[in-house]
């Protein structure tokens, strides 16, 4: 998979979450909820030809991840 399509949902310190491309300094957009940024983020990623999705929680900790398609899923699920 290609880094530089993945993305990455975090919360920023002003309490709003940033959608952000892993090899980029800065946000692409910024949303009052996780659910706006993930929305956003896939949108993005399904322009961009797929990649896979990170969401981090309010800890930081990383709460889920995602393949948007058309990506490789490195996982995909049997049967």
């Amino acid at each position: 998979m290609s880094k530089d399509r993945d993305r990455t949902i975090s919360r920023r310190s002003d309490g709003t979450w940033e959608n952000k491309r892993n090899d980029a300094s800065r946000a692409s957009s910024v949303h009052d909820t996780q659910a706006e940024a993930q929305k956003a983020a896939r949108e993005m990623l399904k322009n961009q030809g797929g990649g896979e999705l990170t969401t981090k929680g309010v800890d930081g900790r990383i709460r889920d991840k995602d393949t948007v398609a058309p990506g490789n899923d490195p996982n995909p699920p049997k049967g």
